[in-house]
């Protein structure tokens, strides 16, 4: 998710008609008014600077060859740190509470998570919460019934579904606004996200081993950017369509090990949507999820605890009643 899209809804809403009131040609030309209705709400300051930066980060990929190898880690550093802010914070902290963390491990991943910048921590997860609850409906932000372009980036191109704005408000997201660094990072979002998503980056190569402004901007800035964006937009759109459903057939998250891979370990999307609650987001503990090795490592340091996890008993028993049997 990202900070871009406008929240208000242009969706237009039918008049009630008593059940058979109308026939179904006359029904199915409201469906399809409405659907053009919604899908011309475009916002086009979103369109537009998504199309400059997916530009920049194109005209980033001529520059790796020119740059110091020192600023090629540094930038693969900083795609960590940026996945870490939403996959071990946003996401398994602060939207399903899977674990618990200590005050200076939450200051770093609400950091991180400005790095990341796909809206600040409580927008975030509260938009993740609305995804679980209503998912593959209207009032999931980026539903996937609406086609891959939707799921991925399509929905930072229209206004939200009324549905994901009337049925958000009803979530409790109490104990997001009970937390002080919630609510700082909030409250200090935009100068966080220019410090932490484009000033931090930049000066680093450029103050430590002499990179130019240039290419520090393009690489670690930029090019970081766009490719955690489009990493995490893939478990919204080809996490709900592609692979297998080993924990349950009858939804549409799937398992899906590239996306496993690009997002630091959240491509396990089956699984997670069968048991939100599990820290690791995967049956397989440490294997192929960086994420989780992070988490166990913040336990290990004493900076988290409480993990929770699905046993073996309930994933087998499970498999066995809603599983595809691919697994």
């Amino acid at each position: 998710m990202v900070a871009f899209p406008d929240n208000e809804s242009c969706n237009v809403a039918g008049r009630y008609e008593p059940e058979g009131a109308e026939n179904h040609e006359e029904t199915e030309a409201k469906s399809k008014d409405a659907k053009k209705s919604r899908n011309r709400c475009i916002v086009w300051r979103n369109v537009i600077l998504m199309f400059l930066l997916h530009t920049g980060a194109l005209y980033a990929i001529i520059l790796i060859p020119k740059a110091h190898p020192f600023t090629w880690i540094w930038s693969y550093m900083c795609f960590i740190v940026t996945a870490l802010g939403v996959t071990a914070g946003a996401h398994r902290l602060w939207s399903h509470r899977s674990y618990k963390a200590k005050l200076p491990l939450r200051i770093f991943l609400a950091a991180a998570n400005s790095m990341a910048f796909q809206n600040d921590i409580f927008e975030w997860s509260r938009d993740h919460r609305a995804h679980h609850k209503y998912s593959e409906t209207d009032a999931d932000p980026h539903n996937a019934v609406r086609g891959f372009f939707f799921a991925h980036i399509g929905w930072l191109f229209v206004r939200k579904h009324k549905d994901v704005i009337e049925k958000g408000k009803r979530l409790d997201v109490s104990d997001l606004l009970a937390d002080p660094v919630v609510v700082f990072q909030r409250k200090y979002y935009k100068t966080s996200v220019v410090v932490m998503c484009f000033l931090l980056p930049t000066l680093v190569p450029w103050y430590f081993w002499g990179e130019s402004i240039w290419n520090s901007y393009f690489l670690a800035s930029i090019l970081r950017y766009t490719i955690s964006l489009n990493v995490a937009w893939l478990v919204n759109s080809a996490a709900h369509m592609y692979g297998n459903r080993p924990y349950d057939r009858n939804i549409n998250p799937r398992e899906n090990r590239f996306v496993t891979l690009g997002a630091i370990g959240e491509g396990f999307h089956n699984f997670h949507h069968t048991f939100p609650f599990d820290y690791s987001a995967s049956e397989f503990g440490l294997r192929l999820n960086p994420t989780t090795c992070f988490i166990d490592l913040m336990c290990w340091l004493g900076l988290a605890g409480s993990r929770k996890k699905a046993t073996p008993e309930m994933i087998k028993a499970r498999k066995l009643r809603t599983g595809d049997g691919s697994a």
